[in-house]
């Protein structure tokens, strides 16, 4: 059955029990699942407790998914909510366990460095895209698929698959970087390919088929109380539109009580320095149902953290709190003339995240709000100069998933690469959109150094360097591109 899709596969279990078709789709996506879960726990026990957990969850809501879920994207959520649920009740005892694991597991080269600080974030960054951009990263870079089976797996053209792919490790880069973790869209992408999708156990597939067929019947009891727990947070998630921002919230945190009416707040506790570290550890531990919006008390610091639903971000402009929540790279967002200059500070630990919150609090309190939109704009045409260039040459060999990509200090190395997957890098050390009209295909090799000459910016020096060494130039023009658009609205 390895060329029937996913949604027959899925209508064949719901319609006739068919155990052959629920085993196919367990051996197409257990390394998925497994990954995610051995990712947050770092423990292999409690992994293959969540793998079986969600497979069962599956197995219970094969005929209520809809045709047009990504099955893929469906199981990578539902293994991450079920992490999560099991996480929060030791989440001290797997921090220690998680850190040890990526230790003792990872070499020191500067790829797997990288991996070693974007793993234990990485699914708290995934939490914080939408389900469509989700979806898209993780058939390209969880499933390694090609861009054209993206585009055709989603019902897309692959231009617009790609401009998806492309949004969405560009919100994942900003995430790592105010996380103190400088890194390309294009080395992010090279590293969730590489690294995210370990194989499993040989007898796993086998045990967690007979399980979820039983539909958790025969199952441990503490396997039950994650099923239980995980289909109680997918389902508070999938209600998350129904959010009532305006309800009074009573909250106790320790010995005071904390009362939120929409951003209205009085208490101690909401003025602790402490409570608004970037530290993912610490917001885990601050009080549920709070949405604080209020002017920076942190004018010489700054810096964000997202934790699933839950996020904090310290002295932040109006600009970035539109980026966040809008999800578009300040290079593609055409922002009004009089766009606000103040500073925020903005906490949210209600359940459901915060994208909607911030969105509603702006448009209340700015009358800004934003909508995407296909205008005229300046861009950079990347075009092949140097048919023979020294530092870009096509991959000989071995084209599947082996390749790396280490940056810094004025270097970047990329192996057995798509050209494509260097433009975020290319766009965002540009500053204006980069539009491909290379026309090369397939797989390179890159090597890329710069050094800015006396007088000469970093920018300028890296864009010589390009021309240069990859035989690429950046032509201005003005093109017709998809931007986020912020207005005031009357």
């Amino acid at each position: 059955m390895t060329d029937v899709p996913d949604d027959r596969l899925l209508d064949q279990f719901a319609r006739n029990a068919s155990e052959e078709a629920f085993a196919a789709l367990v051996q197409r996506h257990i390394a998925l699942v497994h990954s995610v879960a051995l990712r947050h726990t770092a423990n292999p026990q409690h992994a293959e407790d969540i793998t079986q957990a969600v497979f069962v969850i599956l197995a219970r809501k094969a005929g209520a998914l809809g045709r047009k879920t990504v099955l893929p994207g469906w199981l990578y959520h539902a293994a991450r909510l079920t992490a999560a649920n099991l996480q929060r009740a030791e989440a001290r005892r797997f921090r220690r366990e998680r850190e040890a694991f990526m230790q003792s597991k990872l070499e020191e080269s500067p790829a797997d460095a990288l991996w070693r600080e974007l793993s234990p974030q990485l699914d708290e960054a995934m939490a914080g895209l939408g389900t469509a951009e989700r979806d898209a990263l993780v058939l390209r870079y969880f499933q390694n698929k090609s861009m054209a089976e993206v585009a055709k797996f989603l019902g897309l053209e692959e231009n617009t698959a790609q401009k998806r792919v492309s949004r969405a490790l560009e919100k994942l880069r900003k995430f790592f970087t105010k996380r103190g973790m400088d890194s390309s869209t294009a080395a992010i992408a090279e590293n969730i390919s590489a690294h995210s999708v370990q194989t499993v156990p040989a007898a796993l597939a086998k045990s967690v088929t007979a399980v979820a067929l039983a539909k958790g019947a025969t199952t441990s009891l503490s396997t039950l109380t994650l099923i239980k727990g995980a289909l109680k947070i997918m389902a508070l998630t999938k209600a998350k539109t129904a959010v009532v921002i305006g309800a009074a919230v009573l909250l106790t945190a320790g010995t005071t009580t904390l009362v939120v009416d929409k951003v209205v707040y009085k208490n101690a506790w909401a003025d602790n320095p402490k409570v608004w570290a970037t530290d993912s550890r610490v917001l885990d531990k601050n009080p549920a149902g709070v949405f604080i919006f209020r002017p920076t008390r942190f004018p010489n610091t700054g810096g964000g953290v997202w934790s699933g639903d839950r996020m904090v971000a310290k002295n932040y402009s109006v600009r970035d709190l539109v980026d966040n929540a809008y999800g578009y790279s300040q290079v593609r967002t055409v922002f009004p003339p009089d766009m606000p200059r103040e500073h925020f500070d903005v906490m949210s630990t209600m359940t459901g995240g915060s994208e909607m919150l911030v969105k509603n609090e702006l448009k209340k309190r700015f009358r800004l709000t934003a909508y995407p939109e296909t205008r005229d704009a300046d861009v950079l045409l990347l075009k092949v100069q140097n048919p023979n260039p020294s530092g870009l040459k096509p991959h000989i060999g071995d084209n599947g998933n082996s390749s790396s990509m280490s940056s810094g200090n004025g270097k970047i190395a990329i192996q057995n690469q798509q050209l494509s997957s260097f433009l975020g890098n290319l766009e965002s050390r540009a500053g204006v959109p980069v539009l491909d009209e290379t026309g090369l295909p397939g797989r390179y090799d890159l090597q890329l150094q710069w050094k800015s000459a006396p007088g000469e910016s970093d920018k300028d020096a890296f864009l010589r360097a390009v021309r240069e060494q990859l035989g690429l130039e950046l032509v201005p023009t003005n093109r017709p591109i998809e931007m986020l658009v912020v207005e005031k609205v009357k």
